[in-house]
């Protein structure tokens, strides 16, 4: 940690209102970041040039912007609206970059996604596999417009001189994520399920899929610390994996959150529902160049989420 890096310095965050955002701006406020800009999207629309172009009249002089704004949810999210998810994000990513290269922004931290690995890519998954193949189908085109920030960022640093840095962001869960049923990603969906399912004695919840699959997810207040770290150390064109450093199988994944919410009904799984990628695991040692590994325990950090959970019904 610098904390002397941050001083004095203008920041920029975009999606800074958002479940990882609010943590970022947290540990930005700890280290004394001398001015925090939050983007809200009621002032400045990302996705339109005009309202880019006005944020940057508005904000002159930024040495930092962290670019954390994107469109997209859980699996089903994803299916049902693909072409959305895809406009959105290569005009959010696309404009914010170019604006922030004609007004000179020093350094540009951006956000990308374990969605843009290939479908099959080898576990666990190493930076050098990332154009190995097309990424999983129900969010390739949320994975392919990262994918396509990645591209732009070494592009403006070949012609420009553009110090952009793309960090590939793994699952992330934690107090303050989405908890909406059809829209979240898989902790925060089956947190509020088995709760549910507890408080009103149902026998049997459903779960999505065939419980094969497995993910990685590592907890928001440490990608928040990683983010920070990159900011103050990290200045290489590759890509860099963020995450935990361990896979759970969906299946483990649902018995441990009915465990730990005292749910002892029947589990029913769906196998209808698309399972997604097959499996989903980082290398994660490119990150400890920079001084970042995860701290959070799994169990920990569900007990947490559970716990804000129980907290935030109670209002």
């Amino acid at each position: 940690m610098k904390k002397d890096f941050w001083k004095n310095k203008k920041v920029l965050v975009t999606g800074g209102y958002g479940f990882l955002g609010t943590k970022v701006i947290q540990k930005l406020k700890d280290r004394g970041a001398g001015q925090v800009i939050v983007v809200d999207i009621r002032d400045y629309d990302l996705t339109k040039e005009k309202d880019v172009q006005k944020l940057f009249e508005d904000n002159k002089d930024m040495d930092l912007i962290l670019h954390l704004a994107g469109d997209v949810g859980g699996i089903g999210y994803n299916k049902k609206y693909p072409g959305k998810v895809y406009y959105n994000n290569i005009m959010m990513n696309t404009l914010i970059m170019e604006y922030a290269k004609r007004n000179k922004v020093k350094k540009f931290v951006g956000i990308g996604s374990v969605c843009a690995y290939p479908k099959f890519a080898p576990i666990p998954f190493k930076e050098d596999d990332l154009w190995n193949g097309f990424p999983e189908e129900t969010n390739a085109t949320y994975g392919l417009a990262k994918k396509m920030a990645l591209v732009q960022g070494q592009s403006y640093r070949q012609e420009f001189g553009f110090n952009a840095i793309h960090l590939l962001m793994i699952n992330l869960y934690g107090p303050g994520d989405s908890v909406d049923l059809e829209n979240s990603h898989v902790i925060g969906a089956l947190i509020r399920k088995f709760i549910e399912a507890k408080n009103n004695g149902q026998k049997e919840v459903v779960a999505w899929g065939t419980g094969k699959a497995s993910r990685e997810f590592l907890y928001v207040d440490d990608a928040a610390e990683a983010i920070l770290l990159a900011a103050e150390n990290y200045n290489g064109e590759e890509p860099v994996n963020i995450g935990a450093g361990f896979e759970i199988t969906i299946r483990d994944l649902v018995n441990l959150i009915a465990e730990l919410t005292g749910y002892s009904g029947k589990i029913i799984w769906d196998a209808s529902k698309a399972d997604g990628q097959p499996r989903r695991c980082l290398d994660v040692s490119k990150a400890k160049a920079f001084g970042f590994s995860a701290r959070t325990s799994f169990k920990d950090g569900l007990k947490k989420t559970i716990d804000w959970y129980l907290e935030a019904v109670k209002k």
